[in-house]
């Protein structure tokens, strides 16, 4: 399984990146797949999660309304549309794959691979 993430860059804040997440050595339709992140000093969080089962993709509220998460499965990549970006979206972005699900009304996941990581910075 490879995670192969580009796109990340420097951005102003209210401006825009899209991220994508090129993806092989597995069924891409079978695995769930998702955006994480982390910022300096802080834990990793998940962004955004799709769930090929359900069909649903979760997403942070932190992210929501602003961040929208999709998949090209002729090309097996996933992107991550970031608009109206703020400084604290400033984090090293991560692409996995594993599972995702909900509990008690929270989307968890459980991811087993992991791409290297793209650096997304917003200036003020």
């Amino acid at each position: 399984v490879q995670l192969v993430e580009s796109g990340g860059g420097l951005a102003q804040a209210g401006g825009s990146l899209r991220l994508s997440c090129a993806a092989s050595g597995f069924r891409f339709d079978d695995r769930d797949i998702g955006w994480f992140r982390q910022a300096p000093g802080k834990e990793r969080e998940g962004v955004s999660c799709f769930s090929k089962r359900s069909g649903i993709i979760f997403t942070a509220d932190s992210v929501r309304g602003r961040f929208t998460t999709s998949s090209d499965n002729s090309k097996t990549t996933l992107y991550l549309q970031m608009n109206d970006l703020k400084l604290e979206d400033t984090a090293v972005y991560y692409c996995a794959v594993g599972l995702c699900f909900v509990s008690d009304d929270e989307w968890l996941s459980d991811m087993d691979t992991w791409g290297q990581g793209t650096l997304v910075t917003v200036s003020s």
